[in-house]
Formats: C-alpha cells, sequence, structure tokens
C-alpha cells in the first residue's frame, strides 16, 4: 500500500455540487474523485476515496491507513475540523503523514472556523483553492 494515499471526506461533503455552491464550488465528491484518480496515475499512485458523516468511520480509517502502510492520508474533516479531538488524537497516533484539506480558506470565514484540531496534528494544509486544494495536497503527498 506504499503507492496508496487515502482520501477520507467528512460530514456533509457528499453533499457538494448542492450545498452552497458560492463557498464550496459546483463540483460534486464524485468530480473531485475522478480528477484525484487521474491525478493520481500521473503520479504514480492510486487513492482510496472515502466518504462519512461519522466521525468513528474517519478514525477508524486513519489507523486503516496507517496499518496497511499507506503513503499518506488526505483529510477533509469538514465541520469535525474544529470541534473533534478525538480525530486529532487519531492523527497523533499514527505515523502516517495526513495533510489537512479544505475547498474554501476557513480562516476568511465564521470565526469558529478559525481553530483546527486537525491541522494542529497535521502534516500541512491545503485549503481556499476549490477542488484544486486536493489536487494540490495529492502532489505534497506524492512527494513525501
Amino acid at each position: 500500500m506504499a503507492d496508496t494515499v487515502f482520501v477520507l471526506n467528512g460530514p456533509n461533503l457528499n453533499m457538494l455540487g448542492l450545498r452552497e455552491p458560492e463557498i464550496y464550488g459546483s463540483d460534486t465528491l464524485d468530480d473531485i474523485s475522478n480528477m484525484l484518480d487521474d491525478r493520481a496515475r500521473e503520479l504514480g499512485l492510486e487513492v482510496d476515496i472515502r466518504q462519512s458523516n461519522h466521525e468513528g468511520h474517519l478514525i477508524d480509517w486513519i489507523q486503516e491507513a496507517n496499518a496497511v502502510g499507506a503513503k499518506a492520508v488526505l483529510l477533509n474533516a469538514g465541520g469535525f475540523t474544529h470541534t473533534s479531538v478525538a480525530i486529532h488524537d487519531a492523527i497523533k497516533a499514527v505515523k502516517v503523514p495526513v495533510i489537512e484539506v479544505h475547498l474554501s480558506n476557513p480562516h476568511t470565514r465564521e470565526d469558529f472556523r478559525h481553530t483546527s484540531f486537525i491541522g494542529r496534528a497535521a502534516k500541512g494544509t491545503v485549503a481556499g483553492f476549490g477542488a484544486l486544494s486536493y489536487l494540490l495536497a495529492l502532489d505534497a503527498a506524492a512527494k513525501l
């Protein structure tokens, strides 16, 4: 699994394309997945793309990525970014590098979005570039 990057998407990201397109853009999660598949092939990587509205699934998948020796995890934890000590602790407990990903720039939004428990544990963060954020994060993961 050394050439596999897990791409984990949290709550409400299944609603991309419908949910506040003025903030999150018009690309659906399937659109982003297709872009990632194409870019991964160019980089000689595979991506394992998953989405859940449940915090525990994201934690289980982070631990799974570590257990199988994945190259990296790209994590868009959605609203859990600002609330989940449990996901923070899961990231800290594993060796696999985790890159935080956001479509929007949380620092230009509501004050409560300015704190990221995920970012405090992640290797790095890519935010504010819409769907391109995922591709930039994948490029970074390829170089780890």
